[in-house]
C-alpha cells in the first residue's frame, strides 16, 4: 500500500483538525508531490464543520475531568470517529472530487488530555496525551486509508508530543529574508520561530499560553452558556485592561517556564478561567473589563514569548486571527514587526492546521521522520502517525 502511494506523482490527502476549543472540525484537501523540503503543496479545498450543539456539549463534558467516566470516554472515541468520517465524506463532496481520488485521510483527533511533564507512576516516569476520534471507524466508513494518533510516538521518544505543526511551518514558510515567526491562535497559542535560512534543527517552537481558551470560557460564564466566543473581539473592545487582574493571571508558573513547553486545558481551562473571573468581580470589574484583560493576557504572553528572537515578520493564523481586538493589541505590543496573516500566503486562517496534518501524513508514506525535536524535546527524529488501511 505505502509502496503504491510513494510511486504516485502526487497524493491527495484530507487533513482533519479539531482543536482545543472543541467548536468544530477544519478539513483541508491537499495535493502533495515529493516530500520533505522537496514537497510541492497545493490546498485544493477547505471545509469547516461546526459541531452541532449536542456534539459540542458532549465534547466539553470530556473537559470536566472530575465527572468524566471511562465508559463515556470510550463511547466518545467512537462517536467522534463517526463524526470525523462524515466530515471527510462531506469534504470530498464539496470539493467535487470522488472518494477514489483521495489517497489518505489524516486525522489529528480531538485532544481531551495532555500531560507532557513526567510523573512517577508504578515505578515508571510517565507522560501522556490522548486524542480521540477512532481512526478505525474513519477508515471503515470511508474506505480510505487513515493516518492518526500523531502525538504519542514523539512522547515515547521523550518529547512532549507537541507542538507538531512546526514541521509543516518549516516546509511552508521558511524564509531567506529575515527571521519569521508563525503564530497559531487556537484554544492555545503556539509559535514557530524560523531563523533566516535555517534548517529543521534551527527551529524553535512552543506554546506561549492561552490563545482563545480563556477568552471563550469567560464569555461562556458571562452569557450563561449562550455564547462561547467574543465575535470580532467586540466585547474586549468595550472594556479596559486591568493591570492587577493581568498580573494575577501572569503569576501562573507556565509563563516563566523555559521552552520547549506545551500546555492545554489542564492549566488554562475551566478552573483557571472561572477563578480569574471571580477575582475580577471581587475587584469590582465590569464583564467587559475582564474580557479585555484576558484578551490582553493572550496578546502580552505572545509578544513576551517572541520578543527575544528579533522577529522581522509575524504570520498569524487560527481562529484568533479574526479577533480584531486581539490583533490590535499584538500590533501595539510589537510595533517594529511586520504582521501578516496566513491568508497573505493563500492559506485560509483556519485551514493551516488541517493542511499541516496532511503534510505530516505525506511523510509517513515515505517512512520519513516528521517531528521536530527542537520543538518537542524528543531525543530523536521519529515517524509520527499510526496507519489504518482503508477497506
Amino acid at each position: 500500500m505505502l509502496e503504491e502511494l510513494r510511486a504516485k506523482n502526487s497524493r491527495v490527502i484530507i487533513g482533519l483538525m479539531s482543536g482545543t476549543s472543541g467548536d468544530g472540525v477544519d478539513a483541508g484537501v491537499v495535493r502533495i508531490s515529493g516530500h520533505w523540503k522537496d514537497s510541492e503543496i497545493r490546498l485544493i479545498h477547505h471545509y469547516h464543520y461546526k459541531y452541532p450543539e449536542e456534539i459540542k456539549r458532549l465534547i466539553h463534558k470530556l473537559f470536566d475531568f472530575d465527572n468524566t467516566s471511562i465508559h463515556f470516554l470510550s463511547h466518545m472515541n467512537f462517536l467522534l470517529g463517526e463524526v470525523f468520517a462524515e466530515v471527510a465524506l462531506e469534504t470530498i463532496k464539496t470539493s467535487k472530487l470522488s472518494e477514489k481520488e483521495i489517497d489518505i485521510i489524516s486525522s489529528h483527533g480531538q485532544t481531551v488530555f495532555h500531560s507532557p511533564y513526567p510523573e512517577d507512576i508504578g515505578g515508571f516516569k510517565v507522560r501522556s496525551t490522548l486524542q480521540i476520534g477512532e481512526g478505525a471507524v474513519i477508515a471503515e466508513r470511508t474506505g480510505i486509508t487513515t493516518i492518526c494518533d500523531f502525538r504519542v510516538r514523539d512522547m515515547a521518544a521523550g518529547g512532549q508530543g507537541a507542538p507538531l505543526v512546526p514541521f509543516a511551518d518549516w516546509i511552508l514558510f521558511s524564509s531567506q529574508k529575515g527571521n519569521r515567526c508563525i503564530l497559531n491562535i487556537g484554544g492555545i497559542a503556539n509559535v514557530t520561530i524560523l531563523p533566516e535560512g535555517g534548517d529543521i534543527d534551527d527551529i524553535i517552537a512552543f506554546d506561549t499560553g492561552p490563545g482563545n481558551m480563556v477568552i471563550d470560557e469567560i464569555i461562556r460564564i458571562i452569557s450563561s452558556g449562550l455564547t462561547d466566543y467574543d465575535k470580532d473581539g467586540a466585547i474586549a473592545g468595550k472594556g479596559r485592561v486591568n493591570k492587577q487582574l493581568l498580573e494575577t493571571a501572569l503569576s501562573n508558573p507556565y509563563f516563566n517556564m523555559p521552552y520547549p513547553k506545551t500546555t492545554g486545558r489542564e492549566i488554562f481551562g475551566r478552573t483557571f478561567s472561572a477563578d480569574l473571573y471571580n477575582k475580577g468581580k471581587k475587584m469590582g470589574l465590569e464583564d467587559e473589563d475582564i474580557v479585555a484583560t484576558v484578551t490582553y493576557l493572550t496578546a502580552f504572553s505572545i509578544s513576551q514569548a517572541i520578543y527575544p528572537f528579533n522577529i522581522d515578520e509575524l504570520v498569524i493564523g487560527g481562529g484568533g486571527a479574526y479577533n480584531l481586538s486581539l490583533i490590535r493589541m499584538i500590533r501595539e505590543l510589537l510595533p517594529d514587526v511586520e504582521i501578516k496573516t496566513h491568508e497573505d500566503f493563500g492559506i485560509p486562517n483556519q485551514a493551516k492546521e488541517a493542511l499541516s496534518f496532511a503534510i505530516l501524513a505525506n511523510e509517513v508514506v515515505f517512512n520519513s521522520p516528521n517531528n521536530v525535536p527542537g520543538a518537542t524535546g524528543a531525543s530523536k527524529r521519529v515517524v509520527l502517525g499510526k496507519i489504518v488501511p482503508g477497506g
